[in-house]
């Protein structure tokens, strides 16, 4: 079809205006369930300390009628430590860029605030359930805290056909790093009862079973898993059902939960009521220094991970992510 001639069209017009949505699309994922499941705490010094203890093993407990009565051996109370670690994000923005009309946020301060608010929460994510091991700190270096990863040291199995992991765990104030396998195994059905059954043994009693995304779809293909089926001539739909969200054990049922910040090469079997995030600082919103024609601000925490007892959780390790 020919277009007559003369006819004014988009294409030789001058002047249209910017059709930008008054929408920013963001798919960045915020979700922090190890994070959001821990106790909140409070910490008072760089060094945060608590204490663990146990009861003596269950015994017969014989005794002979009339005797005279005498204490029973003494045990003292076990004290731990984790480094308190600040994290932080900084915003600086020009008086223009906050005078400027933006399309999808009516101020620039605001929304990038927000935005890295966002992001330094993901971080504290990540620093919590990862392999990080525990550091001093000095005058040029940053205090480290230690995760949940590396105090983990004693209910754990290793899935690697190489040299398993090795976790050294808390001795002499620091928590040191795990060391990975060499070469990496699936995820088992019977590593994963492995581990719940030590925890148990042990006092605890997990709840949770966090895993990172490629080893979420594994859990769901664990032999033995079922699904409920509603059948079409019941004049019901029917679901085809692709994932699992509770795995019942010999020990309890546990909430299968993915974590997207966390390894993928481990499994954390979680009694979160043994996990606190303490703060010696809060997250907070702080005004820096004018020093010319922008506005500052800094969010910043300070924090660590306390372990009150890792006898209550455990962690498969050195698995396949692919």
């Amino acid at each position: 079809m020919t277009v007559p001639n003369n006819t004014v069209t988009q294409f030789s017009t001058v002047g249209d205006r910017e059709d930008l949505a008054n929408v920013i699309f963001d798919i960045s994922p915020t979700e922090t369930p190890f994070f959001t499941n821990c106790i909140k705490n409070s910490a008072t010094s760089t060094l945060h300390e608590w204490q663990t203890d146990s009861l003596d093993a269950a015994a017969a407990n014989q005794n002979v009628e009339g005797d005279d009565a005498e204490a029973n051996s003494f045990s003292a109370s076990t004290r731990l430590a984790n480094y308190c670690q600040i994290s932080r994000k900084v915003v600086v923005v020009s008086g223009t860029a906050r005078s400027v009309d933006h399309a999808g946020r009516a101020d620039e301060l605001s929304y990038q605030v927000t935005k890295r608010g966002k992001e330094l929460k993901r971080d504290i994510e990540f620093a919590l359930t990862r392999n990080q091991g525990s550091t001093a700190g000095g005058i040029s270096s940053a205090r480290g805290l230690a995760s949940v990863e590396s105090w983990l040291a004693t209910n754990k199995t290793s899935v690697g056909t190489g040299t398993a992991q090795t976790t050294p765990g808390y001795a002499s104030g620091i928590v040191e790093a795990p060391t990975d396998s060499t070469v990496a195994g699936a995820f088992t059905k019977s590593a994963l009862d492995d581990v719940i059954q030590k925890c148990w043994t042990e006092g605890g009693d997990p709840t949770m079973i966090m895993v990172g995304p490629f080893n979420r779809t594994v859990v769901s293909g664990f032999t033995g898993i079922s699904t409920l089926e509603t059948r079409a001539d019941q004049g019901m739909d029917i679901t085809l059902v692709g994932g699992v969200d509770f795995y019942k054990s010999n020990f309890g049922t546990l909430k299968v939960v993915p974590n997207r910040f966390m390894r993928d090469q481990t499994a954390l079997i979680l009694d979160m009521d043994y996990w606190a995030t303490s703060f010696l600082r809060p997250i907070q919103l702080v005004d820096l220094a004018k020093t010319g024609d922008s506005e500052k601000r800094m969010l910043v925490t300070e924090y660590t991970l306390e372990s009150r007892n890792e006898l209550a959780s455990g962690k498969v390790t050195d698995l396949t992510t692919s």
